[in-house]
């Protein structure tokens, strides 16, 4: 108990060996496979709604009233008490463009070219890649690589932009929203199971533990029917 006493709520006693973070998508519904037919939208609209739910807390609006503009390309470091509440840098849906669901309110599910978004697991006074953003790359995990022939990314060239980090926690750091990069699959094989490996790359990542498939990388399939 008194052991207890001396931990504070707000921020890791002990942060000089901070893992590298894991990744998640988002649609995910029941697992990793993103199955569809285009032709039926009872197959793809559960993973509109999904989108749609997933980002409303990243509309323009929310985070202008929210969030403050922060300056790109560096890291936003905030002084003061632990206690103290900290700001969060706005990050809005519109950012993420063909995958904004403002003007394709279907992400490209309609089309046979869906949005699936990445999102960074969150640490406590991680700041990724010392000093260069941390970008991401997708390819076929197993199979034919000629399966996957085009992804497109967003924001810009799919970089976690500095000025997100550190993170002070959930007590503190309140209206905090993750940043985002989509991926964008234009033109993937048609029925076909694809297995598809999504990676971060920077400086500290590890990518490559067989025995953990969500450290610095997640792998997820797309099937895609007509």
């Amino acid at each position: 108990y008194v052991m207890l006493l001396t931990l504070s709520p707000y921020t890791p006693r002990f942060r000089d060996r901070v893992s590298p973070p894991g990744v998640m998508i988002r649609p995910y519904l029941n697992g990793f496979t993103i199955a569809f037919n285009v032709s039926q939208p009872n197959t793809w609209q559960p993973y509109v709604d999904s989108m749609h739910h997933f980002l409303a807390a990243y509309d323009d609006k929310v985070q202008e009233e929210k969030n403050i503009e922060c300056v790109s390309g560096q890291y936003f470091i905030q002084g003061g008490d632990d206690s103290e509440e900290k700001k969060a840098c706005q990050f809005k849906r519109s950012l993420l463009q063909n995958c904004s669901g403002i003007e394709d309110p279907t992400f490209g599910y309609s089309k046979g070219q869906p949005c699936i978004l990445l999102k960074m697991n969150r640490i406590i006074g991680y700041r990724p890649g010392a000093g260069v953003p941390v970008s991401v790359d997708c390819k076929v995990q197993k199979g034919n690589e000629s399966h996957l022939r085009s992804v497109d990314f967003y924001p810009g060239n799919g970089t976690f932009d500095l000025m997100y980090y550190p993170y002070y926690g959930k007590f503190t750091h309140v209206n905090y929203t993750s940043p985002l990069v989509a991926m964008h699959f234009t033109d993937v094989e048609r029925s076909h199971l694809v297995p598809i490996q999504c990676s971060l790359n920077g400086k500290g990542i590890i990518n490559d533990l067989n025995s953990d498939r969500f450290l610095g990388r997640i792998i997820f399939t797309l099937s895609i029917g007509k």
